[in-house]
C-alpha cells in the first residue's frame, strides 16, 4: 500500500510517498481501508518533534516511534481482529489511529465509531481530534452549565468551532473572539456574541466569564484570569508558541501550579480519543 512517511523530524520535506506493507490487525482492531484523513495541529507536533516534550512523552526521542504520519480517519472496515465485536467488514467507521495518512490503517475498536450517514467521508474525517478536545475541554473540564457565560478564544478554528456549537448545545451563553474575517463564521454557527480581537480586548470592559477555552495560545495566564469570574474555570487547550523545550505547554504547566493558589480553576488539556463520546 501507499503512506505518507517519515524517517526523521523535521518539515513537511521529510514526509515521503512510499510503498510499505499493509498493516496486520491487531486481535482488537479493525483494519480501516482509509477514505478520508484529517489533519490537526497535533499532526505538525509530531511530524516535527516540536516541543521537545513531545518526544519525551513516548512519540521518540531522536526519530518518530511511528513512520506513518495521521490521527483522524473515516473509511470502511475491511477486517476485524478476533476479539472485536461492534464492527464487521464493510462498516462504515470514523475515529483515530496512529498513522491514516495510508491507503490502510488499523484503529482499535475502542477509538472508531459508525460514521454518521448524513456526513461525508471528509466531513467525518475533520471530526474526531477537534471535536472530542472541544467535548472535553467544556464537559469535563470546564463543567459547563446552561446558566454559564463562556468564552471560546480561537472561535473559529478546528477546536474552536466545535466549542461554540457544544457550549450552545449545553445551552451556555457563548462569546467567540476570532480575526475580522471570520466573525460571520462564528456568529453563523450559534455565538451569542463575537469579539474581533484586532478591535476589542476580551479582557477589557469588566466582563467576566464562569469558563474560558482558550485555544489559541497567545494570552498570558494574567490576561486570561482578568476576563475570568472569581470561580470561573480556565482551560488551556494545545501548545501552541513558547520555546523549544515545552512550547505553548508551559502556560499550562504554570495554570497547574497556579490553580491551587487562587479561587479560580485554572487547567491545562491532553484530551483522548474513545467510540463513546464520538
Amino acid at each position: 500500500m501507499q503512506a505518507i512517511v517519515q524517517g526523521t523530524y523535521g518539515s513537511t520535506d521529510v514526509l515521503e510517498l512510499k510503498d510499505i506493507d499493509k498493516p496486520v490487525v491487531g486481535d482488537d482492531q479493525v483494519l480501516v481501508r482509509v477514505r478520508a484523513a484529517g489533519v490537526d495541529p497535533g499532526v505538525w507536533h509530531l511530524m516535527m518533534g516540536m516541543p521537545y516534550l513531545v518526544r519525551l512523552m513516548g512519540y521518540g526521542l531522536r526519530t518518530p516511534k511511528h513512520r506513518v504520519r495521521g490521527t483522524d480517519l473515516a473509511g470502511r472496515v475491511e477486517a476485524v481482529g478476533k476479539n472485536v465485536t461492534r464492527f464487521k467488514p464493510a462498516d462504515e467507521v470514523f475515529g483515530t489511529c496512529d498513522g491514516s495518512f495510508a491507503e490502510y490503517a488499523c484503529a482499535d475498536e475502542t477509538k472508531v465509531a459508525p460514521k454518521p450517514v448524513n456526513l461525508t467521508f471528509e466531513q467525518a474525517a475533520a471530526v474526531p481530534v477537534s471535536a472530542l478536545t472541544a467535548l472535553h475541554g467544556l464537559r469535563d473540564k470546564g463543567q459547563v452549565q446552561a446558566w454559564h457565560k463562556v468564552l471560546i478564544i480561537g472561535a473559529a478554528g478546528g477546536v474552536g468551532t466545535f466549542a461554540v456549537q457544544i457550549a450552545k448545545a449545553f445551552g451556555a451563553h457563548v462569546t467567540g473572539v476570532c480575526s475580522p474575517t471570520k466573525v460571520d463564521l462564528v456568529r453563523s454557527i450559534g455565538a451569542d456574541e463575537v469579539i474581533d480581537y484586532t478591535r476589542d480586548d476580551f479582557a477589557g470592559g469588566g466582563r467576566r466569564y464562569d469558563v474560558i477555552l482558550d485555544t489559541a495560545g497567545n494570552r498570558s495566564l494574567s490576561q486570561l484570569r482578568r476576563a475570568l469570574a472569581k470561580r470561573g474555570t480556565l482551560v488551556i487547550v494545545g501548545g501552541e508558541g513558547g520555546g523549544k523545550w515545552t512550547g505553548g505547554f508551559d502556560r499550562a504547566l504554570w495554570a497547574l501550579m497556579l490553580s491551587p493558589l487562587v479561587g479560580q480553576k485554572l487547567s491545562g488539556l491532553v484530551s483522548g480519543e474513545n467510540a463513546e463520546d464520538l
